[in-house]
């Protein structure tokens, strides 16, 4: 699998386009807008899109989904059923924060904790990893060693926690149990800002690092 991560919205949201280097299938992680910029990155790497995946249902992470599904025909798969009212929230939010309007929709699959996403010949495993919102997942490529963590993991810090259903105990218990052990060898893509590893983060981070209680 190889992957470009492609900035969208005044937020500076990293969309991931992910592919298989032998089937060129590929999937978008949390298309937050900027239709056009994320089809004119799959054309130009010759690319097949044939699916949606959406860590949660924050606009900046999935502004774009509603319309690539329906002009595309391809599925949207992702977050965990306990963000759907993040999603049916979705015109509200747009007003809210000043983007375009945007429709209100619902994945052809919720996730949950273990579940595969097929892609080509290779798969994502999902961890479900609440805190920052409640249906909040995370994408991890076993095989690259590489995870798409949304807004879960930041390098130096972590999700915000101040928005409806937020929780910080569960949103660092997430990053703990759930992440943390896969490894500090993993690479991960969070939802803004840099790349980083779990091992820096554990040696590091002011929130969540070793040294932290």
């Amino acid at each position: 699998m190889k992957y470009q991560i492609i900035p969208v919205t005044p937020f500076d949201q990293n969309c991931s386009l992910i592919w298989c280097q032998e089937t060129h299938a590929a999937a978008l992680i949390d298309p937050g807008g900027e239709a056009e910029l994320l089809l004119e990155a799959v054309e130009e790497k010759g690319l097949r899109l044939t699916k949606l995946l959406l860590t949660h249902g924050h606009l900046d992470h999935v502004g774009a989904a509603g319309e690539l599904a329906e002009k595309l025909g391809i599925p949207i798969e992702g977050p965990q059923h306990d963000d759907v009212f993040w999603l049916e929230m979705l015109p509200q939010q747009a007003e809210t924060f000043g983007f375009p309007p945007v429709s209100a929709f619902m994945p052809d699959r919720w996730l949950e904790q273990g579940d595969r996403i097929a892609l080509g010949n290779t798969s994502l495993e999902v961890l479900h990893c609440p805190g920052h919102t409640p249906g909040h997942v995370v994408f991890f490529h076993r095989p690259s060693r590489t995870a798409f963590v949304g807004d879960v993991l930041f390098k130096g810090s972590i999700g915000r926690t101040d928005f409806p259903r937020g929780d910080t105990g569960t949103l660092i218990r997430s990053i703990r149990e759930k992440l943390f052990p896969l490894g500090d060898d993993v690479t991960f893509i969070p939802g803004h800002g840099p790349v980083s590893t779990f091992g820096h983060e554990r040696r590091t981070n002011p929130y969540v690092g070793d040294r932290i209680p």
